[in-house]
């Protein structure tokens, strides 16, 4: 369990072209001690480790210990996960079919690869999935 108070940031649209100048709106979040050794555990046995949702990934990606391990946590984070990034966590993500030009999309293709996720979502749009928050879902391996 992990908790996210997802602010309307996480919503807002992309409106630069250098993504390194966008700034996330901060979120609280909490990752009790009994999730961290959960999560650490399933690491340590070559598990996987399936963040479900981009929420529940910017929050594990916030609490990323020196040595990999994810931490227990609380307070706030403003992280915005764009390519490259280097995932410590997760290795695989449960996740909605997001809107363009959003800090969730931009995450998911960070994740899975740009051109993975442009053909993912060329299926999807041709197969009429329903896009954003309560549409269909995706699981990237």
């Amino acid at each position: 369990e992990l908790t996210l108070h997802i602010g309307l940031g996480t919503f807002r649209s992309i409106d630069v072209e250098d993504l390194s100048k966008h700034k996330m709106d901060a979120e609280y979040f909490r990752i009790p001690e009994i999730t961290a050794q959960m999560v650490n555990g399933a690491k340590d046995s070559g598990r996987k480790v399936c963040a479900v949702g981009t929420t529940s990934m910017r929050s594990i990606e916030s609490a990323v210990s020196a040595t990999g391990k994810l931490k227990s946590a609380e307070g706030w984070t403003n992280l915005f996960v764009y390519p490259p990034f280097e995932f410590s966590i997760a290795n695989c993500m449960i996740t909605n079919f997001h809107l363009p030009k959003s800090s969730l999309m931009i995450m998911v293709s960070a994740f899975g690869g740009t051109e993975l996720m442009a053909e993912a979502y060329k299926v999807a749009a041709k197969k009429k999935y329903k896009f954003f928050s309560y549409g269909d879902a995706m699981l990237i391996l």
